[in-house]
């Protein structure tokens, strides 16, 4: 029994390789290397929210029970091929005491005078740090409230004004846009919603050294993840234009969920990172593709 078991599900991972390699449309991003992260310290895994240096080189990611790795990264040819860590930190909520149970920090956005903003799943909100010492608060409106549970502000992104955009792993239906709050002067609004196409969902946002919306999602096949890449031209409160810059198969790349976007001599870069969910099967990959379109 046990090797018919094992022959079947053979046979579906073999069949759903083979459709999703049929599916998948011409990429506009090139592989340029997977590094696979490991650490001793038991705090370490779960990344969901990444933020690069300009030059790609320094690395900011946080973990979904609330702690914070900063690191330096080796490349060859844009490669990842070692990453030097500082110790393991825990955020702090406003009582400069360390977030109760990690809080469930899913998005991570460093704005350009230093402002950490962070959003947490425990219950849906966003935190601001000028110091990581001591979080501030950010206003919560009445949409957070009405947020999915465990799909709540999965991805984060600051643009060259200093705005922030919000962007939760659920829409609401399988046919309903996804939102996109903006915080900016104090106040949430909802700009323009970002179409739901088939059952990627975001999971992490940057905005590129072009100015344009890059949109990590991700899928649950039901026996591995893949993800998704789209980038959306603005204008003002409006999309006006967007495109899938890349779709991988299952088993490609673990669980990617949070995303970087640099750019140097070779073009635009897209970094990601994989969350392991503190589980053995699964790794902490950083994962670098380079935009070829």
């Amino acid at each position: 029994m046990r090797h018919r078991i094992v022959g079947a599900l053979g046979a579906a991972i073999g069949l759903t390789l083979a459709l999703n390699a049929l599916a998948a449309p011409a990429h506009k991003a090139r592989l340029i290397g997977s590094f696979t992260w490991q650490g001793e310290d038991e705090r370490f895994g779960g990344f969901s929210g990444l933020e690069l240096s300009d030059d790609g080189l320094t690395l900011t990611t946080i973990s979904d029970r609330g702690s914070y790795v900063t690191a330096r990264l080796t490349r060859q040819d844009g490669r990842v091929t070692a990453i030097d860590a500082d110790p393991i930190k825990t955020l702090r909520d406003y009582r400069a005491t360390d977030i109760k149970g990690g809080g469930d920090a899913e998005g991570l956005a460093i704005a350009q005078d230093g402002r950490w903003f962070v959003s947490l799943e425990a219950f849906h909100r966003v935190v601001a740090y000028s110091s990581l010492d001591t979080a501030s608060w950010v206003p919560i409106p009445d949409e957070f409230t009405k947020l999915q549970h465990n799909s709540g502000l999965e991805a984060l992104a600051v643009d060259d004004a200093g705005r922030l955009y919000a962007i939760p792993e659920r829409s609401g239906g399988v046919t309903q846009p996804f939102p996109v709050y903006r915080f900016e002067d104090k106040v949430w609004t909802t700009p323009f919603t970002l179409p739901r196409d088939g059952g990627f969902l975001p999971v992490g946002a940057d905005f590129g050294p072009d100015g344009r919306l890059y949109l990590l999602e991700r899928e649950f096949s039901g026996f591995g993840f893949r993800s998704r890449v789209r980038r959306f031209t603005l204008d003002g409160d409006a999309i006006a234009g967007s495109e899938i810059l890349l779709t991988t198969s299952t088993w490609t790349h673990g669980n990617l969920e949070g995303i970087a976007v640099w750019q140097d001599t070779q073009g635009t870069h897209l970094t990601m990172i994989s969350d392991d969910n503190f589980q053995s099967f699964l790794r902490t990959e950083l994962v670098d593709y380079v935009v070829t379109d």
